[in-house]
């Protein structure tokens, strides 16, 4: 899939990596936690999965974000998890969790490898951050829902996500 087209302000930006589509197998990938440990996709198999991608804790639409998400985690079945997924650093994703009060989901740092950035196409070649988008994950392992966000100052679409993964209950 190689018509995603996304903006920064509304400037045209590069991703780059492999464009993935509904239906795709999810590609496996490693990101670290805020102790700067590996955690993969595969130590959530069985789960029901929302990831949420942004270029960065420290701007306004990245809270507003991680935000919701953490609210809406709350209000999900126990077989659901949500990963939030940035380059930041996991120092700087660790203060942000800790001021904004984020307990309901796990934030992870694709800033050494761009392991999930370069496997999911969400990497921005200009900035070397990643795009903002959800994907949705069945507990097969299978994409149920994915979104490029075409402008990257603007919040994803919470309710078509969240209805993705409701609909897998």
């Amino acid at each position: 899939m190689d018509n995603v087209k996304v903006n920064f302000k509304g400037s045209p930006v590069t991703l780059v990596g492999t464009h993935l589509q509904t239906g795709d197998k999810a590609p496996r990938f490693t990101v670290l936690d805020g102790d700067l440990q590996p955690v993969s996709l595969s130590q959530y198999k069985n789960k029901n999965l929302i990831i949420s991608i942004f270029p960065s804790v420290d701007t306004s639409v990245c809270a507003l974000q991680n935000i919701r998400f953490n609210k809406e985690a709350s209000k999900l079945k126990g077989d659901v998890e949500i990963l939030s997924i940035s380059v930041d650093l996991p120092f700087a994703q660790k203060r942000f969790c800790a001021a904004e009060g984020i307990d309901n989901v796990h934030v992870y740092s694709d800033y050494r490898d761009l392991d999930f950035g370069m496997k999911y196409g969400f990497v921005i070649k200009e900035l070397r951050l990643l795009a903002r988008g959800v994907i949705v994950i069945d507990k097969k392992g299978i994409i149920r829902y994915i979104e490029y966000v075409p402008e990257i100052a603007q919040e994803p679409n919470y309710e078509a996500a969240l209805k993705a993964v409701k609909e897998l209950e």
